[in-house]
């Protein structure tokens, strides 16, 4: 625990230290509160990144908005630890065991034959540390169109891609360099609604 605190502190030392030598804007400020706040999720909920090679600011404003736009919502199942379901009046703690391995269903897409189920992509990085299995072009073209990456030409039905096709694409960025720094888990052993 006391490596994993000094770790992250250590990491916001580093964000603060190059910023305050970055030219001082209310843009940059509102920035590094997201990020120092993304670092911040994630030491709390106990999520280790592995910062090696990546860009430690775009990782802790990944952080920020994958952990504040709903991403665990779905792609992790259950979102919460047997203990830590913040809706029973238990404090909040995500279940890290499946965080972003995916395993969410939502039932049965009969627009294609034969229809398949819905169930929610593990977006962890695979073993050549690319979220999803996504390359960093794919991962933007699923946000910005929906396009599921399995099936060519089929939107996705259930991922809010509408919504994310307006961020921009340091956010998306943003976002793939987090997803890269998270662990690598397995597809969830265990889907559900």
């Amino acid at each position: 625990m006391q490596k994993h605190i000094t770790g992250s502190l250590s990491a916001w030392l580093v964000a603060l230290m190059i910023f305050t030598l970055c030219p001082a804007s209310p843009v940059r400020a509102q920035q590094l509160d997201q990020i120092l706040r993304g670092y911040e999720i994630a030491a709390v909920q106990g999520i280790p990144l592995n910062l090696k090679g990546k860009d430690w600011f775009l990782v802790g404003l990944g952080s920020y908005l994958v952990n504040s736009t709903g991403c665990n919502d779905c792609h992790t199942h259950p979102n919460w630890t047997a203990t830590g379901n913040p809706y029973s009046g238990q404090p909040e703690q995500i279940n890290t065991a499946e965080y972003l391995a995916g395993g969410r269903t939502f039932g049965m897409d009969t627009s294609v034959n034969p229809p398949i189920e819905i169930v929610s992509a593990n977006i962890t990085p695979d073993k050549t540390g690319k979220p999803a299995g996504l390359t960093l072009a794919q991962f933007l073209n699923v946000m910005h169109t929906g396009q599921d990456p399995d099936y060519s030409g089929r939107l996705l039905k259930v991922m809010p891609w509408p919504l994310y096709h307006w961020k921009t694409d340091l956010d998306l960025t943003a976002m793939y360099e987090y997803l890269r720094a998270i662990p690598s888990l397995q597809n969830n052993p265990n889907p559900g609604p």
